[in-house]
């Protein structure tokens, strides 16, 4: 089953509650700290470009990079109502090309758990230090195994809204640190009546140990990293870490 297809429909709808703002605000702080306030920047995993489009309006140059045609529709649909000028590639994160370099690269909402080897991550990061600028800066999240083994494991998560409804169903392997999850989604159609549909996403779970190897592999440079959702020193229980990192040379 392909992922973010009929997903993507409904996908903000079920992302209300997700801190945007709060996202974007660290992202510009950490951007204006190094004087980055206008410029190229590249969203890796852009989804429906709700941050692309956020850091659009903030002055930034962007680039959004999704593998889901279906999700980057809704975004090209958001950038003719905004009237941004915005460039949307479907690519592949595993093999994204860009036309030149940027002044940073971002990813959030786990994006990057969605590669499955350490060899994968460390062949993106090192795609994201060959487009960055000299000095210039990485800004991605990933969930963590404590995540993964204590809130996502085995449990099931389900929402009913008016429009759309989900079962998402997790089955965690603690020894291959990979988390499936099953999708059914309830979309309503007109005179009331609901279509089945279903996904099926896999993400991998990256000890701290990876994450730092696969940023010193790439000759980029491990600049900070914090609790995503507290900025606060990252803890045993901390479910999403914001990692900084810098462009050192190719």
């Amino acid at each position: 089953m392909e992922q973010y297809t009929n997903f993507a429909k409904v996908y903000d709808l079920f992302m209300d509650n997700v801190p945007y703002n709060k996202w974007v605000q660290q992202i510009k702080d950490i951007l204006q700290a190094e004087n980055i306030y206008d410029g190229l920047v590249c969203d890796l995993g852009c989804g429906t470009g709700t941050i692309t489009e956020s850091l659009a309006n903030s002055g930034y140059d962007m680039i959004g990079i999704d593998n889901s045609y279906d999700m980057l529709d809704v975004a090209t649909e958001k950038k003719f109502e905004s009237g941004h000028d915005i460039l949307y590639l479907c690519q592949d994160m595993r093999e994204f090309e860009l036309y030149g370099t940027v002044k940073a690269i971002v990813s959030r909402c786990d994006s990057l758990n969605y590669i499955q080897s350490l060899k994968d991550l460390k062949h993106v990061f090192a795609l994201v230090n060959n487009y960055l600028d000299p000095n210039g800066l990485f800004i991605f999240d990933m969930n963590t195994v404590y995540k993964y083994q204590n809130i996502l494991s085995d449990n099931t998560f389900a929402e009913v809204r008016d429009a759309a409804s989900f079962i998402w169903d997790n089955s965690y392997d603690s020894e291959k640190r990979i988390n499936e999850y099953d999708l059914n989604l309830f979309i309503k159609l007109e005179g009331n009546t609901y279509k089945r549909f279903e996904e099926r996403h896999v993400q991998r779970a990256f000890t701290f140990e990876e994450i730092v190897s696969a940023v010193e592999s790439s000759k980029m440079v491990l600049e900070s990293y914090v609790d995503a959702d507290n900025l606060k020193a990252v803890s045993e229980c901390t479910e999403r870490i914001l990692f900084v990192a810098r462009e050192k040379g190719k």
